[in-house]
């Protein structure tokens, strides 16, 4: 990714997390709005004052504008991985995914009942949730990257927008790790 493409989406990332339109965030950055958009569109080669005054409006660190983002979407299938086993018992593991240095994780038991939709809010910039079904069926993720998984499905997502979770069958139970910034 070049940097002028890093930087178009992480100001289109935080501007969205932040709830804020083109038009606002260029005002109260002291921007033409036709530099915003240029910037946005990957077209820009911004000043480090340009940059640092978007940050400044997003209330984010200056770094945030730079971060190649780790919170993309994984999903592993329970069937679809290969695992490494153990020549002393029978005993096989699978790596998911591996905690980034600097970040913190939370690990949660989460047990759903069917017809109710959890609805959560965007978590801090950057909070990518891990989420593990061990039975039932239950529907997770980001609005707009929702899945479908059963026992054994992992999924990891972004957590920094909204996101919900659903049981698709009476009774669902599922570990969530819930990963942010040190």
């Amino acid at each position: 990714m070049t940097p002028a493409a890093l930087i178009a989406r992480s100001i289109q990332r935080e501007r969205n997390r932040a709830g804020l339109s083109l038009t606002a965030l260029a005002q109260q950055a002291g921007l033409a709005k036709s530099t915003l958009s240029q910037l946005e569109s990957g077209q820009g080669n911004p000043s480090i004052e340009t940059l640092w005054a978007i940050a400044n409006v997003l209330g984010v660190p200056f770094s945030y504008l730079f971060e190649i983002p780790t919170n993309d979407v994984k999903l592993v299938r329970a069937g679809d991985s290969d695992g490494v086993a153990s020549d002393m018992a029978d005993f096989q593991t699978t790596l998911l995914d591996k905690c980034p240095p600097n970040r913190n994780r939370d690990l949660y038991r989460v047990t759903l009942s069917k017809g109710s939709v959890r609805r959560a809010v965007a978590h801090p910039a950057g909070t990518v949730e891990h989420s593990m079904v061990v039975s039932g069926q239950v529907r997770v993720g980001p609005t707009d990257s929702l899945e479908t998984l059963n026992a054994g499905d992992y999924y990891r997502y972004p957590a920094d927008v909204e996101h919900s979770y659903e049981a698709l069958t009476d009774e669902a139970v599922l570990y969530n790790v819930m990963e942010s910034s040190a």
